[in-house]
């Protein structure tokens, strides 16, 4: 085999959820916020369909880059933003929708929204400044008690704010906004100093009063949304989002969404999300998924017999209604030779088929010092799993 080619042990080597859809590139005019027209293109590739076309010339969201500033972890980053496009899937499908990053709620309005909303002294402080909007979701500061009890009596609830609009064809060459999702991401802990240079301190905010918090402000948000010109009648769907701590080694995850029909101004029904991600050896995922955890460990300890020379297996699984969805491995190698690895590669994939049921997305990434080795995945309904070896 020619230096530079992958050795293929199971398959085809395919990352994304299924085949790609190779259609037609479509050209057509988008209707923008402003009532004006634009050229737009509907790209011909869709690498899955769990994920939405996005349309063309690529649009930057109007609050782009803030995401980044507010939320905790990479890990938050990612979830919030991908699980955002899993929650809009229902009410607007990806088979008729086309994404784009939200062109409504600008930085300066997302900025005035996660402040806090002020009151007293610190109010009139701000009475000279014409620009200022008392428009805080935050709870006022709390003045009660000493530095601790105010922080934990008035903490920050609401990190960030995150907006995604869906566009439907209006005709044959011409689409429109059909809906908009509003994402609010709330803080499970909330952080603060006693003063600069002191130690950060921690007060964890409970779950029923992080998503009572969360409710209200939802409401003040669809309220404020329907002023947005454009925004007026489109539905609107909002997820509550649960920010992990800064310290967690796997993200957060949505606890509620409704949905807001075109035209209304308030919130009716609320739909639990039952969601999570669960580290793997943990005690938490010992406790709550113990057959799971017990699989995980059995398949942990069979690589540990027969290669040696690795430094731990360690995973992270997706839940949804208390029901495993997705599996990702990482097995990190000592290197000593590309048979080795073959091997190691080879006797992984036999393991993942034995332990794993075959309705879980698994996917196994093998690394060493030098970076990446091989690759396991097997899809739900895949008999045999994909493998690639990297030269």
């Amino acid at each position: 085999m020619k230096k530079g080619m992958v050795i293929l042990l199971a398959g085809c080597l395919f990352l994304s959820a299924c085949a790609p859809s190779f259609g037609e590139e479509e050209e057509l005019v988008q209707e923008t916020e402003d009532d004006s027209t634009e050229k737009a293109i509907i790209p011909k590739y869709n690498i899955s369909d769990s994920y939405y076309k996005m349309i063309l010339p690529f649009k930057e969201g109007k609050a782009r880059g803030l995401v980044a500033e507010n939320i905790n972890t990479r890990l938050d980053i990612d979830e919030f933003e991908t699980g955002l496009m899993r929650m809009a899937q229902e009410e607007f499908p990806p088979d008729n929708h086309l994404y784009q990053e939200g062109q409504y709620l600008d930085e300066k309005t997302i900025r005035s929204w996660l402040g806090r909303k002020l009151e007293g002294k610190d109010l009139e402080e701000k009475k000279s400044d014409k620009s200022f909007k008392n428009e805080g979701l935050n709870p006022p500061k709390s003045s009660e008690g000493d530095y601790i009890q105010q922080n934990e009596k008035s903490p920050i609830y609401l990190a960030h704010m995150l907006e995604h609009n869906y566009l439907v064809r209006k005709g044959e060459n011409t689409v429109e906004l059909g809906g908009v999702v509003i994402g609010l991401a709330m803080n499970s802990v909330h952080y603060y100093r006693e003063a600069v240079g002191e130690p950060q301190r921690e007060y964890k905010i409970p779950d029923s009063q992080l998503e009572a918090e969360g409710k209200k402000m939802a409401a003040e948000v669809i309220k404020r949304v329907r002023s947005q010109k454009g925004l007026e009648k489109v539905p609107v769907v909002i997820a509550l989002y649960k920010q992990a701590p800064k310290s967690s080694i796997v993200p957060g995850s949505f606890i509620a969404s409704t949905v807001v029909d075109g035209g209304s101004s308030s919130i009716g029904k609320w739909d639990s999300v039952d969601e999570e991600y669960v580290f793997f050896p943990s005690p938490e995922g010992t406790e709550n998924y113990r057959e799971d955890a017990n699989l995980f460990e059995r398949f942990k300890q069979d690589i540990d017999d027969f290669f040696p020379n690795y430094t731990g297996v360690i995973g992270k699984a997706f839940y949804k209604g208390e029901e495993m969805q997705e599996l990702k491995i990482d097995i990190p190698m000592q290197f000593y030779g590309k048979s080795e690895v073959i091997a190691f590669t080879q006797f992984a994939t036999g393991k993942v088929v034995d332990y794993f049921p075959d309705y879980v997305s698994v996917e196994v990434n093998i690394s060493s010092t030098s970076g990446q080795e091989a690759l396991i995945v097997r899809k739900p309904g895949q008999e045999k799993p994909t493998v690639h070896i990297y030269q």
